[in-house]
């Protein structure tokens, strides 16, 4: 059991090296890369081959730009807190106060879904690497700071806004 323990605090060591390293900076590109590669397909491709859609798909692909929104929203929210804390700008503490506020557990619908075939390929592509960063960028969260209970919902709770004020709040110390 020892072993286990010792290979447990070797693990997040290294997620600590890496979320608080230079080397964070190819996981930050890639997320913030991606960010910008859905907005540019939803914005335009992604509005052209959504036309062509039969309603089912229509609809499924209209509530997974919604998911695929929100998930890089999130990761992104994720990214530039952890650059700020990189930077000196935040300390870890105040990093894990405000990181409560974002969610790493955005889903999709299953790929066997009605409809899911008929999604444009471009579209299915995003979908998969921000189901894909999601996941890394919360393993490394939960090694580095742990596993956290999401605190209930608040009934007058508007999310985007929250989200909104996070980015602001990254961005201005950026």
């Amino acid at each position: 059991m020892g072993n286990s323990v010792h290979e447990g605090a070797q693990t997040v060591r290294l997620a600590e090296r890496r979320v608080f390293s230079s080397s964070f900076k190819p996981l930050y590109d890639e997320g913030m890369g991606l960010v910008e590669q859905a907005a540019e397909y939803l914005d335009g491709r992604g509005r052209v081959e959504a036309k062509g859609l039969s309603r089912l798909a229509s609809t499924l692909y209209a509530a997974e730009s919604m998911r695929l929104t929100t998930r890089l929203m999130q990761v992104a929210s994720w990214l530039l807190l952890q650059r700020a804390a990189n930077s000196g700008e935040m300390t870890r503490e105040q990093v894990a106060a405000e990181k409560s506020k974002v969610r790493l557990d955005t889903s999709s619908a299953a790929s066997d879904v009605p409809g899911w075939g008929e999604l444009p390929e471009g579209f299915q592509n995003l979908v998969e690497r921000s189901l894909r960063l999601q996941a890394l960028v919360r393993r490394m969260d939960e090694e580095v700071y742990g596993r956290l209970v999401p605190a209930p919902a608040v009934a007058n709770e508007n999310p985007v806004n929250e989200q909104i004020m996070l980015l602001r709040t990254a961005f201005a110390r950026g």
